[in-house]
């Protein structure tokens, strides 16, 4: 089909599934151009190519390289283009051997920390990605960038900073996505004379100056058409106070007119228990009789305890990190496992939860099981074969495993705060998805989870709550939706 009469959209993020993926971002970008595109847009994503990608069928395109000018000299970027699989999506990759060719992605494998000059690699990239839309010559009238590592497109196409190639994107609206607003991208104010806009327009009170350091995240929000985050409610919380906000919630509360809030969707062709390949057994709504076989192979693969009688089985995938609320799992240990459940959990992070889960393994053989890695498969086995899900979160932009969790069949039991807030919703005996608690104190968490074993002890109520859990509709194509109407708005604004 002709891209002709269809709107031209490029998302230009620092991963896109399978290419690359750290976390969230990667997922919504492997997904949401393929929704788009379903329902009528022509879409381009452009991501750096870092070492670790595999990118297999790749190949040079129209632009196999560009010359970039960018901190008073100019850097060479080779350019592959590729298709996202089973659509037509163009799927562009910045490759630098000086920037990009490493072991990580945002990490040095050896040290575990961001690499000292992160800042420059992303402002690399995202000037790269302006000037590769520049060659391709496409007239695309979305710029959709995502999270601080391109947060500064808005400037580089701004004529009041990005000189005069800016003009040839008089006809392109801006929408920056935050999908976690912790990550800002502060660096010195130099990284703006790499990018190529004058140190003039770093002063107190601009878009660039953030405590007398360049803020790339403040600048989009500052310049951008529209931004949105991946929750209603996380778009009301970072307004609300220096804890969500991260000391931008006064500047966007400045451009509350223009922020929204857009729930990721999940997709459905990899996050289903009717098709899923990694499970042991699969079901339906209509027919839960696997989630027993899923159940069992989930205890055999942790080496989990069969109990002569139902008990539940709740399961954590997650980063291990105080903001995914592992310190209220730590704190909460004791009690959680005083209660008649089991307790699987994957992932990896804070090497204090590595020792705290590791510990809490060997001191309850049978009833803990622990995965200390990044493992997909596994991952999907532990959402068809529990019962439970925990999400306590300190904060949580939008959350995904939640929506896996519903699909399955495995309750959530999760923090009211963010993404949680807008996706799960409280049983009361008809209606309802899982159970909530507010207060972040492990307390509160124990709390929930014995309101959800109160249930679990009635079969008839507990199938009810999972059957209301699968049946909701969390798909790309409902979050693709308001998406465009979002490209509409800004479309509006840029003729």
């Amino acid at each position: 089909m002709s891209d002709r009469g269809r709107m031209r959209i490029a998302m230009i993020a620092a991963e896109a599934a399978p290419y690359v993926k750290v976390g969230g971002l990667g997922d919504v970008l492997g997904a949401l151009p393929k929704a788009l595109e379903r329902l009528g847009g022509a879409v381009s994503v452009i991501v750096p190519r870092y070492g670790v990608d595999p990118w297999e069928g790749a190949a040079p395109g129209r632009v196999p390289h560009l010359e970039v000018p960018f901190g008073g000299r100019v850097e060479r970027a080779e350019i592959t283009e590729t298709r996202m699989r089973g659509s037509a999506v163009r799927v562009y990759a910045i490759a630098s051997r000086k920037y990009f060719d490493r072991e990580g992605v945002y990490n040095d494998p050896a040290t575990g920390e961001g690499y000292p000059d992160n800042p420059e690699r992303f402002t690399f990239f995202t000037r790269a990605a302006v000037e590769l839309i520049r060659a391709l010559g496409v007239p695309f009238e979305i710029l959709h960038c995502h999270d601080a590592h391109a947060a500064l497109l808005p400037a580089l196409v701004d004529p009041r900073y990005g000189g005069p190639g800016a003009a040839d994107f008089a006809r392109s609206g801006t929408l920056l996505t935050i999908h976690n607003l912790a990550h800002q991208g502060i660096c010195p104010p130099e990284t703006l004379d790499h990018a190529g806009i004058a140190a003039e327009h770093f002063y107190p009170g601009s878009p660039f100056e953030y405590w007398w350091r360049l803020n790339c995240l403040k600048v989009g929000i500052e310049l951008a058409d529209r931004i949105n985050t991946v929750s209603p409610t996380y778009a009301l919380e970072i307004q609300s106070g220096a804890e969500a906000g991260c000391g931008l919630e006064g500047v966007l509360a400045g451009r509350s007119a223009a922020l929204c809030g857009i729930v990721n969707g999940i997709d459905y062709e990899e996050w289903n228990p009717e098709t899923d390949p990694h499970i042991a057994a699969r079901y339906s709504v209509r027919n839960l009789a696997g989630k027993e076989a899923c159940r069992r192979d989930l205890r055999e693969h942790f080496r989990l305890e069969s109990p002569p009688r139902r008990v539940p089985i709740a399961g954590i995938v997650s980063r291990l990190a105080d903001q995914k609320g592992l310190d209220l799992v730590a704190a909460a240990a004791e009690e959680l496992l005083a209660l008649d459940l089991q307790l699987v959990v994957l992932g990896t992070g804070q090497r204090k939860y590595h020792d705290l889960l590791e510990a809490l393994a060997a001191r309850y053989p049978g009833r803990v099981g622990v995965r200390l890695a990044f493992d997909n498969a596994l991952a999907h086995r532990i959402e068809a074969g529990c019962d439970l899900f925990l999400m306590p979160s300190r904060y949580e932009p939008c959350g995904l495993n939640q929506l896996y969790s519903l699909r399955y069949g495995t309750v959530p039991v999760v923090r009211r705060t963010g993404g949680l807030a807008d996706t799960v919703f409280p049983w009361d005996g008809e209606r309802g998805t899982g159970f909530l608690f507010e207060d972040y104190t492990p307390g509160a968490l124990v709390d929930a989870v014995r309101r959800a074993l109160a249930v679990y002890a009635d079969p008839g109520a507990w199938r009810r709550l999972m059957v209301r859990g699968m049946r909701q509709d969390w798909s790309w194509e409902r979050s693709a939706r308001r998406y465009l109407d979002l490209y509409r708005e800004i479309g509006r604004m840029a003729s």
